[in-house]
């Protein structure tokens, strides 16, 4: 029997390895240090070695894979990671995942998975309905909000150029007009990014001051597009932003906007969210009337990472930016094409776990779990206003809070990197106008009220240490 039939003959052996080991991961993941304890070089040796020569036993090669992992993984999923905006997998969405690779369907149109295709339109229209979007807005399944981004962007593009004359699918943008890109100067490098993508280049962005919380100044962005350029315009708005979680007044903004015939697009990674719950939803006043919204699905939906979704008001542009015909295609009637509306042709069925996962909690268990989120940060974050040497330069409104330790750049730093040794809780640094700071964000399921006074007793360590080390400094100064 040759290694491929063997393979097949116990092919179920090495899921079920896989589901052990996953399984003790899980349970064992609120024991875990939060930060890796192992270093490139050390990992290059665990992973390292020559090409395999000959064919290996499965079940040995996962065996061996965890333990090739194990000290290099970061525990981001862990309920006191306070880092980047980073969810935790749900449980319901984990295994979805798994029926997904299993299932093993290309997503790209309903005759290769009808039935990816219709969890694709059921989630589309929950997701519309929950984020308080237009119900005849279009969408897509993407990896995450860079391309949800790309795709929203793609769209404008088509708009705007087609609005004079112009088919960027078919001329390009090369003798087009130069476009314009407005946005606050807290913007996510994502939006950046796509910009540069699609051919407007970083030129074309006008960085506008915002008020003090982080909110983008609607003097600001009524004095820029009082500037009649005739330039293809495109303001990007955001609802959270990532250091202080603040929202833009949407409803202005459009209005102003779509009074110079500017295209709208709001960049909704995690605060679009909101609008499930019913204390912040007023946060997101008049957000359905931009053109475009991206958010994640891996942060506060907190689905398994390559999950995001891109919605457009006016169905008609985003198709038109990546509608291709084919002479393979099966076409069914009254059914819809995926690859039509996203930038990727195969793809995994994104749409199995964002079901499972809705599903599963509901609009009223999406919303409690937005609401914990928010109400932990708020926690954290008087929790250390409470210390001696800590300054709060932003108190959440959502889940994004941001403090500073002894009124020093490299004491913030320092508070930071001795809170991460301890393993005990994970938090990353920021530059907010022009100082260091910590932020806290909370967007994990497992996050809740119990993990609020050991978080905030592993941060009085590292703060009594750093405080410490710098006497000590003082004392070996010459005087």
């Amino acid at each position: 029997m040759d290694h491929f039939a063997q393979m097949a003959a116990r092919q179920t052996e090495a899921l079920d390895r896989a589901r052990l080991h996953a399984a003790s991961f899980l349970a064992g993941l609120s024991r875990r240090a939060i930060a890796p304890a192992l270093d490139a070089d050390a990992l290059r040796t665990r992973f390292g070695g020559p090409l395999p020569a000959e064919p290996s036993d499965e079940r040995r090669v996962i065996d061996e894979l965890v333990d090739c992992v194990d000290g290099g993984l970061l525990a981001s999923s862990a309920a006191r990671f306070f880092g980047w905006v980073i969810g935790g997998a749900l449980p319901v969405a984990i295994a979805a995942e798994w029926l997904t690779a299993a299932w093993d369907q290309n997503a790209a149109a309903f005759a290769l998975s009808p039935a990816a295709a219709v969890a694709e339109e059921v989630c589309g229209a929950w997701l519309k309905e929950l984020l308080g979007l237009p119900a005849e807005a279009s969408y897509a399944f993407v990896t995450g909000c860079q391309m949800a981004h790309t795709t929203a962007l793609a769209a404008a593009r088509h708009q705007l150029l087609a609005d004079r004359g112009i088919d960027v699918e078919t001329a390009g943008l090369a003798g087009g007009p130069a476009f314009r890109v407005l946005t606050g100067e807290h913007r996510h490098e994502s939006i950046i990014r796509a910009v540069r993508m699609l051919g407007f280049g970083t030129d074309a962005v006008r960085l506008l001051p915002c008020e003090t919380d982080g909110a983008l100044s609607n003097e600001a962005l009524a004095e820029a597009l009082n500037v009649d350029t005739g330039q293809p315009t495109i303001v990007c708005l955001q609802a959270g932003d990532l250091n202080t979680g603040a929202f833009d007044d949407f409803a202005r903004a459009c209005a102003l906007a779509h009074a110079r015939r500017a295209w709208v697009h709001v960049d909704g990674a995690f605060g679009l969210w909101a609008a499930t719950s019913n204390r912040f939803r007023h946060l997101l006043r008049g957000v359905e009337q931009a053109d475009s919204w991206a958010t994640d699905g891996h942060k506060w939906l907190n689905l398994p990472f390559d999950s995001g979704f891109v919605f457009v008001a006016d169905p008609r542009p985003h198709r038109a930016a990546f509608g291709q015909a084919t002479s393979y295609a099966v076409l069914v009637e009254g059914t819809r094409r995926q690859i039509d509306w996203n930038p990727e042709w195969s793809r995994r069925a994104r749409a199995f776990a964002a079901y499972a996962t809705i599903r599963t909690l509901g609009r009223s268990g999406i919303a409690a779990m937005i609401e914990r989120c928010c109400d932990v940060a708020a926690a954290l974050v008087d929790g250390l206003a409470d210390m001696q040497g800590v300054e709060v330069l932003a108190r959440p409104r959502i889940n994004q809070g941001l403090v500073r330790f002894l009124g020093d750049d490299a004491a913030t730093d320092a508070v930071i990197e001795a809170a991460r040794d301890s393993g005990d809780t994970w938090f990353g640094g920021t530059t907010w106008r022009g100082r260091r700071a910590m932020r806290i964000s909370v967007c994990n399921w497992r996050t809740t009220q119990d993990d609020v006074a050991p978080t905030l007793d592993a941060i009085s360590r590292a703060l009594a240490s750093v405080r410490q080390e710098r006497g000590a400094e003082m004392q070996r100064l010459p005087q």
